[in-house]
């Protein structure tokens, strides 16, 4: 049974679900006397101008981990979850100045393949099964339920159904036409995740000042829940262990940003389809402005959407729309698809349509890339490394279809997960912390052996599951301490660094590695336009932080 959609809203949504296909395979049909390559299928033909980056970039990042999980953080927590849209701006400021210099001057097509020139093939490949296994079991079974249950609070429709109609949807066209299908449908689908957003904040905002707009509407949710406009939390908040305080500015953090926007496969895949590096650095500089908006249409809903469950009066004037499927401590996951079923009919259409962008668009980037890691880096590699660009292209389509399907079989176990945001970022966190480790040091620190890699990213597992896990019957105050898990992050990194770095001097005597990175200062040099960019995004930060810190 839908649940208030009404023939306009179908209209619009069908209209978008028709523009994106169409879009899709026109971008992938083959040119004329011309065959795609593992190039064209793998990279966009190297051919993605500056606002194509950026906005894929976005539409890759933005799915319904942050509309449904995100918004349910800000309905628990508040506004201090936005610190992983915000400070991610930094990171990619990072990013493009000191690790897209030397992808893009290396060629790469994988994230893994730059192991394998830095460190050797076996730690590549450790690395690209790692990855695949993470794409799969973790972020597109996560991005499949979370959608899955968008469909299921708004229109009414069983789980199974959900996940297989946006698995369907985003194989439709990213599985025959690659990365320039992804990514130049990903410049429509954020046009839709904006202004779908923008009209579900204005809802809610509106809705809370009781139709006196959304600037009326922000003072009363600010005057009515301080306690959720807190950026950094002290101890006495229940949230603490999520967003531990100040390590949120200096610790752990850091790690979870720098792996995501740096090394993670799915998202640096479009810098390295850039024409070139000074184009790829321009979309760098646009996505991170598209991140500082990004908390006021996911976050700001959801703190929106607590004051209203909490305020009876409020409440009862939605009517019988409003009194279904109510958010609430356990379901805070619930926040965004309740307040779609609010929005007018037109907009509701709208709004449902930017939902979906943003849940295919991140589907069909990890799909792209889990090919990508598996096709060049283990089917190249070890099952038939003669394989011509046709063969490549096919293998890639057909792990791509293997990795949807088991992630859509995973999906539907994933139900009972409250605030499925912070969940994802903490089992995540239990791997990354070693695998940043192994970059940083392999990018900027010649010394650096294979064989210490490998020590340390193997050493980095049992590290984290120290800090996370203390066996039955063991006092936390005994052998095992008690943090929080993005503190776990920082200190498992910081103790990875370490093994790294010693093992690495004992193996060489301080030699440098046959395959340490030259690096000069003429690497790093960035154009004016970067660095005003990168300042004025700085000066915001403060500001924002500065107006918000408790």
């Amino acid at each position: 049974m839908t649940r208030h959609f009404e023939p306009l809203d179908y209209a619009i949504f069908i209209g978008y679900a028709i523009l994106i296909l169409g879009v899709g395979l026109w971008v992938s049909r083959d040119k004329k006397g011309k065959q795609k390559n593992a190039e064209d299928y793998f990279l966009a033909g190297r051919s993605l101008p500056w606002w194509a980056i950026g906005a894929s970039l976005i539409a890759a990042n933005i799915s319904a981990e942050q509309f449904i999980g995100m918004s349910g953080s800000g309905f628990a927590l508040g506004l201090a979850i936005a610190s992983y849209e915000w400070m991610a701006a930094l990171t990619l400021i990072i990013v493009g100045k000191y690790f897209l210099p030397i992808f893009i001057e290396k060629g790469l097509y994988t994230i893994p393949e730059f192991i394998e020139k830095r460190f050797s093939t076996n730690l590549k490949t450790i690395l690209a099964v790692f990855w695949i296994g993470l794409y799969i079991f973790v972020n597109l079974s996560s991005v499949l339920y979370l959608g899955a249950l968008a469909l299921e609070t708004i229109m009414g429709i069983p789980m199974i159904y959900g996940v297989l109609a946006l698995a369907i949807f985003a194989a439709a066209y990213s599985l025959y036409g690659g990365l320039s299908a992804v990514a130049w449908t990903d410049v429509i689908q954020v046009v839709f995740l904006i202004l779908g957003g923008v009209v579900t904040t204005y809802l809610a905002l509106n809705t809370v000042s009781g139709g006196e707009g959304i600037i009326a509407g922000f003072k009363t949710i600010y005057q009515t829940a301080p306690d959720r406009f807190a950026m950094i939390l002290d101890k006495s908040n229940p949230e603490y262990k999520n967003l531990p305080g100040i390590g949120v500015l200096v610790g752990g953090l850091w790690i979870a940003n720098l792996y995501y926007w740096g090394f993670n496969q799915y998202i640096i895949q479009r810098t390295l389809a850039a024409k070139s590096l000074k184009e790829s650095q321009k979309g760098i500089l646009f996505a991170a402005f598209l991140k500082l908006l990004i908390p006021v249409i996911v976050v700001i809903p959801g703190i929106a959407a607590y004051v209203i469950v909490n305020n009876p009066e409020l409440l009862s004037s939605l009517g019988d729309i409003g009194q279904q499927n109510l958010p609430n401590v356990g379901q805070s996951d619930k926040a965004y698809p309740w307040l779609l079923q609010l929005l007018p009919v037109g907009l509701k259409g709208l709004a449902f349509a930017a939902l979906t962008a943003a849940i295919v668009s991140s589907l069909a980037s990890m799909l792209n890339s889990t090919s990508t890691i598996f096709t060049m880096d283990i089917y190249k590699q070890y099952i038939n490394n003669s394989a011509g660009d046709e063969k490549l292209v096919n293998i890639g389509r057909i792990s791509a279809a293997i990795a949807l399907i088991i992630a859509s079989i995973t999906a539907p176990l994933l139900g009972g997960i409250d605030q499925a945001f912070q969940f994802i970022q903490e089992y995540t966190g239990v791997v990354s912390p070693g695998i940043l480790a192994v970059f940083l040091l392999g990018l900027f620190w010649k010394k650096t052996t294979n064989r210490a890699a490998i020590i340390g990213a193997l050493a980095s597992i049992p590290i984290a599951m120290y800090f996370k896990v203390a066996p039955k019957g063991w006092s936390t105050n005994s052998l095992f301490v008690d943090l929080p898990w993005m503190d776990q992050m920082g200190y498992t990194a910081v103790l990875t660094i370490i093994i790294i770095v010693s093992t690495s001097l004992l193996q060489h005597k301080g030699q440098n590695d046959k395959k340490g990175i030259p690096i000069s200062k003429q690497l790093f040099k960035t154009n004016p336009l970067f660095n005003i960019g990168s300042f004025t995004i700085m000066i915001i930060l403060v500001a924002i932080y500065a107006v918000f810190w408790k």
